[in-house]
């Protein structure tokens, strides 16, 4: 029998998550949800999605929905994440999950007193790339001298990844530096023993820091170094360098090269080269076996323990 899932936030990475969807069998969207019920009708309209709703409360009120994946502003986050749990369904809500230590842990013991599925969108535990890496780290082959990521955007205006205008201000520390942050604890296996964070001038009509730098350090010695900006007006992105005692690799989203800009084959990694895609597998395949999903609340927690550390030295 088929999954029915309802999508929330109909916009650039709601799409995203919609062509994921595509691929996978025995899922069904039953409705797009947003307040802007001409946006729900006209996503519903190019995906082929039977139902529309403008009301996130009355749409869980369906009884044969089973799940929910949220691509709304990220302060609602955590707010519509619970609200989907104690509704009875399972939930997959959008990097990050919150934009507060405290708000991340409650979303937390509400997955634990409810014993549904709440995952996260931390996408690069599942892209290709740095999926290879982590196979090769498990089976001994690599250990992470260092990472090296800059996550670099050009964002002086409000505005989301269509360019068009967003009601919300995104973040470089509880949005963009949470897939690094998290990745780097993913990837080592490690407790985090030090941590050091800095912020640039905030933009005097957004109210954010638009540079920011973060360095960690693992128990075993392997250290990050993170950059990030919304001043880069060059190559957009987030780019990985992984220097490892047996070699070098750079990692794009799904792609990964050498440190001599050799393509990695990642035809065998997994079913797909689409990272959302096979971050919905699992979201589906964690309900469907009743296990927990490789990007659970419980599992990408420390996470957002860290980055509440991470805000109180800015």
């Amino acid at each position: 029998m088929a999954i029915k899932v309802i999508l929330v936030g109909p916009g650039a990475f709601g799409e995203k998550h919609l062509d994921g969807l595509q691929a996978i069998d025995d899922v069904e969207v039953a409705a797009i949800v947003d307040p802007d019920i001409e946006k729900a009708q006209a996503t519903a309209e190019k995906y082929a999605v039977p139902g529309t709703n403008d009301d996130l409360a009355d749409a869980l009120q369906a009884p044969d929905v089973d799940a929910v994946i949220l691509c709304t502003p990220t302060p609602l986050h955590a707010a519509q994440a619970m609200q989907c749990l104690r509704a009875g369904k399972h939930v997959e809500v959008e990097i990050p999950v919150a934009e507060s230590w405290s708000d991340a842990a409650a979303v937390h013991k509400a997955q634990q007193e409810t014993g549904l599925v709440c995952m996260v969108g931390h996408t690069r535990r599942f892209n290709p790339s740095h999926q290879w890496i982590h196979k090769r780290i498990k089976a001994g082959e690599l250990r992470i001298q260092q990472m090296d990521v800059q996550t670099y955007f050009f964002r002086r205006k409000n505005i989301n990844a269509k360019g068009e205008p967003r009601s919300w201000t995104d973040h470089l520390l509880w949005h963009h530096a949470a897939h690094t942050v998290d990745l780097f604890q993913y990837q080592t296996g490690e407790k985090i023993t030090a941590i050091n964070g800095m912020e640039g001038p905030q933009h005097p009509e957004l109210g954010i820091a638009m540079d920011m730098s973060i360095q960690m350090k693992s128990e075993r010695g392997s250290i990050l170094t993170l950059s990030l900006s919304f001043n880069n007006d060059g190559p957009l992105g987030t780019f990985f360098r992984y220097i490892c005692d047996n070699g070098t690799y750079s990692a794009s989203y799904d792609d990964l090269v050498d440190g001599y800009e050799k393509p990695v084959d990642l035809s065998g990694v997994d079913v797909s080269m689409n990272g959302i895609e096979l971050q919905d597998r699992e979201f589906f395949r964690a309900i469907r076996a009743a296990d927990e999903p490789r990007a659970s609340i419980g599992r990408v927690l420390e996470c957002y323990r860290t980055l509440g550390e991470i805000e109180q030295q800015f």
